[in-house]
């Protein structure tokens, strides 16, 4: 099945684009999908923390992911 996968400010610049298609395994969880990013973006796991939204909702825990979803990784932000 495909998400479409939207990166902001760090993560953006590691996935090297802000909007993408990626092809996942059916049933895929948003826990497994971050790990799955992990492991193909390594840097993503020196951040902080990177949080995951779903059909612009935050998540905390782990979601089933379906045909279609828009997943943003959304890392810490600072203001000043």
């Amino acid at each position: 099945m495909k998400i479409h996968l939207l990166a902001f400010g760090l993560a953006k610049d590691i996935v090297g684009q802000q909007r993408s298609e990626l092809e996942v395994a059916e049933g895929i969880t948003t826990d497994e999908l971050q790990s799955q990013l992990i492991a193909e973006y390594p840097e993503m796991g020196n951040t902080l923390s990177i949080r995951l939204a779903v059909n612009e909702e935050y998540v905390l825990d782990a979601v089933v992911l379906n045909d279609g979803d828009e997943v943003a990784l959304i890392p810490p932000v600072s203001g000043g």
